[in-house]
């Protein structure tokens, strides 16, 4: 990861020891992914008979840091060093459940590092 894309992500709106100077924008990035035709099918097996799938598992955390890390280069992109309330959604986008899209969005914002 580029060191001047290095941002803090964060769910909350503010964090005691990192004051907002400014709030620049709503930022987003989604990544839409598909799953292998084989790790579908031994999750919807696992899905009738109970257990994990590591494979399904793997991918969406994969998914989720992808999607981290294009919010912070959108930050970055418009001058922030943070993006606070950060929100994940997942959805769906075939009935078969093989092409997922993870959201992510959040507010932009300039925080005053000189206290950290």
């Amino acid at each position: 990861m580029n060191a001047e894309i290095e941002a803090v992500i964060l769910t909350t709106e503010t964090a005691p020891n990192l004051p907002v100077i400014e709030r620049i924008e709503i930022v987003t990035a989604e990544c839409a992914f598909g799953m292998n035709m084989f790790k579908d099918l031994f999750a919807g097996v696992r899905d009738i008979f109970g257990g994990r799938s590591e494979a399904v598992q793997s991918t969406m955390r994969d998914a989720r840091r992808t999607a981290l890390y294009e919010l912070k280069k959108e930050a970055h992109a418009v001058g922030a060093n943070a993006v606070v309330g950060v929100d994940l959604d997942y959805v769906e986008l075939s009935a078969a459940g093989s092409m997922v899209m993870l959201v992510a969005s959040g507010n932009a914002v300039s925080l005053d590092t000189r206290q950290q």
